[in-house]
């Protein structure tokens, strides 16, 4: 984190629980911004100085249909931006919980739909 400090000009966060703002709001420049899209389970903790003298938003939307994934999805696809995911099968759901449980996880879970093999 220290390594990208005041380096990006957006940040998504996707954590849906409590936590401080601080450490998110320190990763932006000046004039950036802060989407919030999980609903945390508790109040968040936001420093307010990194926000006003860093001239900082944060916003919050809820996910969106289908034409705002899509438009998502295309911009993705024209920047090469991916993600790391772990696969799970359908009858790995009950490992996969037991793993988030122990905070063993490492990537998103996806849930294999189609029944590939899981990794």
């Amino acid at each position: 984190m220290q390594a990208m400090a005041r380096k990006l000009d957006y940040v998504i966060d996707t954590v849906p629980a409590a936590h401080s703002l601080g450490p998110i709001l320190e990763l932006l420049k000046v004039g950036g911004a802060l989407a919030l899209v999980a609903a945390p389970d508790g109040p968040l903790e936001l420093p307010s100085f990194p926000l006003i003298f860093g001239n900082k938003t944060i916003s919050g939307s809820i996910t969106g249909g289908m034409n705002d994934h899509q438009e998502m999805m295309d911009l993705c696809g024209e920047h090469n931006i991916t993600c790391d995911i772990e696969l799970v099968s359908n009858d790995g759901i009950n490992g996969a919980l037991a793993r988030l449980a122990r905070n063993d996880v490492r990537y998103r879970f996806v849930i294999d739909i189609a029944g590939g093999d899981s990794r």
